[in-house]
């Protein structure tokens, strides 16, 4: 089983932390295939390209139909943009579960898609902000997690580690210092234990699926810088739509017929954590304070009639 780190040569805030990487001891050059190049250190293997990093889409089974390998988990490497131009380290779980099938993805992916994630994120997330500290990056940049969004498609544990939110800060050597010891420590190439591995047996095996709030999703963050919870996929209110019940007739304003794709939504997300964290004890964690009260009934209720449980504090911290 092999874990895949892919960067693009056309991002400076992907490329500049693959190099990073490559300067650390261990690696040598491995097979190339469709014109991507490729670094072997131990079980890693740093795939670069000079295409968008959404849009290459299924590299887990060319990877493994080009080798023979298996792909375990796939980490990609990317800039993070946002309105703000707030300094960022992000990481985030991938995926478009609310899209209709009609619908083309802006950003990669496939309607009604999320891939599996990343079992690391949530100890990846505290390693960050650790490593961050350590190099002086705090306060100057946040450290956060994102809540799922695009491609490109793939069917194993998945996450992007990302920089932002403009050049100067895409192309910052700190920056992709932090992120390449990131990876370097978090998948145990320095010698120590890799972080974050997911196994069945662990006796702390509370997972949280975070629905609603913003991108940023806080409150999910705050529960998982909490040492011991893992974390799953986190769907912010753009990916819940819903339609307002007060527009349709009288007699249609229960939760049962509220259109829009949030029940597809939160069973695709739901179904995708399940199958990263085996014998996992998921709960959703809601964050109450950005749901109207009708929204917060129909959430409520579908996750029952799902047996998703909803989770309270005591649920999250050990």
């Amino acid at each position: 089983m092999v874990t895949l780190v892919v960067a693009t040569t056309t991002d400076p805030a992907s490329i500049n932390p693959a190099n990073a990487l490559l300067a650390m001891p261990g690696w040598n050059p491995g097979p190339s295939f469709q014109e991507i190049r490729s670094f072997v250190n131990e079980q890693v293997r740093l795939l670069q390209h000079d295409h968008g990093i959404v849009k290459e889409d299924h590299l887990d089974l060319r990877w493994e139909e080009a080798t023979g390998e298996v792909v375990d988990e796939i980490i990609f490497l990317s800039k993070h943009t946002a309105v703000s131009n707030r300094p960022a380290l992000t990481i985030h779980p991938i995926g478009v579960p609310h899209l209709r099938q009609d619908e083309v993805p802006p950003a990669g992916g496939k309607p009604g898609w999320a891939a599996p994630p990343d079992p690391r994120m949530g100890s990846w997330l505290r390693l960050l902000k650790k490593i961050a500290q350590s190099h002086n990056l705090i306060p100057e940049f946040e450290i956060t997690l994102e809540a799922t969004h695009h491609g490109p498609v793939t069917n194993k544990p998945t996450m992007f580690l990302e920089i932002g939110s403009t050049e100067d800060y895409w192309k910052r050597q700190d920056a992709a210092q932090v992120i390449a010891l990131l990876v370097w420590e978090g998948l145990g190439l320095g010698g120590g234990a890799a972080v974050g591995n997911w196994s069945r047996g662990n006796d702390k095996n509370r997972v949280l699926l975070g629905i609603g709030g913003g991108h940023y999703a806080p409150r999910h963050v705050d529960v998982v810088l909490k040492d011991g919870v893992w974390v799953g996929h986190l769907l912010s209110g753009y990916s819940l739509p819903m339609e307002d019940p007060s527009l349709s007739k009288p007699e249609d304003t229960n939760d049962k017929v509220i259109g829009g794709t949030w029940r597809q939504s939160i069973k695709a997300a739901f179904d995708a954590t399940v199958s990263a964290f085996p014998g996992g004890d998921i709960f959703a964690h809601l964050d109450h304070k950005s749901f109207k009260g009708w929204q917060k009934n129909a959430i409520t209720t579908f996750l029952g009639e799902q047996n998703i449980k909803i989770g309270k504090p005591n649920d999250f911290f050990y």
